[in-house]
């Protein structure tokens, strides 16, 4: 009997000492990565991000689309998709082909020059029919053009741009370029996506970096740009070059690493968490996983990571997410959401 009330004691002392370690790790300082995070909003109103440009209101991922993303909200962040060609330029594409909901062109971007699709004034405000397989997507060859959210056809000419900036075309929406991107919005905070993987989506990433160091040193580039990708390869890319060649870089996790930190929110252990992120892109919802709480948000700005929400064309939801504490919200419907901002802040 003493034996088992001895072996008794020494259990409660092991779960005494196992509670009091926990507590210790979840009530300590959450660490902080970044001396200043510009993604994060603070007591400020959450940033209007739009999505591919806006793209319930003009073809996704045109310069036409982010210039009127500019005529909504000149503070606008703009999300965008980045492919590279086969002549090594880096296109604003939602898709790694472009025959899906782009052009009328049935190839695999990389087979494409960029020159090629400059010279032949290719129209980038086409959708095609989507149907659904196992393995992703077949296109039906029915294609379309472009219509907004009403229902209406547009053109570059019905884009309000700024004082001194004129359509690059009446009637077609021309191939833009990441270059062309940053150039025409200086100022803007911009999220890029590496929608290429494997070998080429780790060169599309290389392209992108070595773009991002050209343009640093005129458009501070490593200051407003957050880089993205759904793929580990390209994730794992970006640590090692923040870790080594370019630790200016901000970067966004993929599903892998932001599973972790939800795991380690979830059993409050997130001073376990050291990936070297700035910010979570998410849904308010990963299939049960509700990531729309205030919880969530507070905690990741104990990281000082941001937390931007993807993609919000209801007012309900926008109204929610920005009462919870939200630092960005991806829209294509941009006036919605600035119409939302406003009531709610002015």
């Amino acid at each position: 009997m003493l034996k088992n009330h001895t072996k008794t004691q020494m259990s409660l002392l092991i779960l005494i000492i196992v509670l009091l370690i926990y507590s210790i790790f979840v009530f300590m300082e959450k660490p902080s990565y970044n001396e200043a995070n510009p993604f994060m909003m603070n007591d400020e109103r959450p940033m209007l991000i739009a999505h591919g440009g806006g793209n319930q209101e003009f073809p996704d991922n045109t310069l036409e689309a982010y210039y009127n993303a500019y005529s909504v909200d000149p503070n606008v962040m703009m999300e965008t998709d980045v492919s590279l060609t086969k002549d090594g330029i880096l296109i604003l594409t939602h898709d790694t082909t472009l025959d899906r909901r782009t052009t009328l062109i049935e190839a695999d971007v990389h087979e494409l020059n960029y020159e090629e699709l400059l010279e032949n004034e290719v129209d980038f405000s086409y959708y095609n029919q989507v149907q659904p397989r196992s393995n992703g997507y077949n296109v039906s060859g029915e294609f379309t053009r472009y219509k907004n959210y009403q229902g209406e056809e547009v053109t570059p000419l019905d884009v309000t741009y700024p004082d001194g900036i004129v359509a690059r075309h009446e009637t077609k929406f021309l191939v833009t370029t990441l270059e062309d991107l940053i150039k025409a919005f200086p100022n803007n905070k911009m999220n890029v996506e590496i929608k290429q993987q494997g070998d080429l989506g780790l060169k599309a990433l290389e392209a992108t970096v070595e773009i991002l160091a050209s343009l640093d040193d005129e458009y501070n580039t490593f200051e407003r740009i957050v880089l993205a990708s759904f793929h580990e390869e390209i994730y794992e890319a970006f640590v090692s070059l923040k870790e080594t060649s370019h630790q200016e870089l901000m970067i966004s996790p993929q599903h892998q690493a932001l599973t972790k930190y939800f795991i380690l929110h979830h059993l409050r252990l997130t001073t376990f968490f050291s990936e070297p992120v700035e910010v979570f892109q998410v849904p308010p919802l990963e299939g049960r996983l509700n990531l729309a709480t205030k919880h969530f948000i507070e905690t990741a700005h104990k990281h000082d990571i941001a937390v931007h929400y993807w993609t919000i064309n209801d007012e309900e939801t926008m109204r929610e997410l920005i009462e919870l504490g939200a630092d960005g919200i991806m829209t294509d419907r941009l006036h919605l959401l600035k119409e939302v901002l406003d009531d709610m802040y002015d």
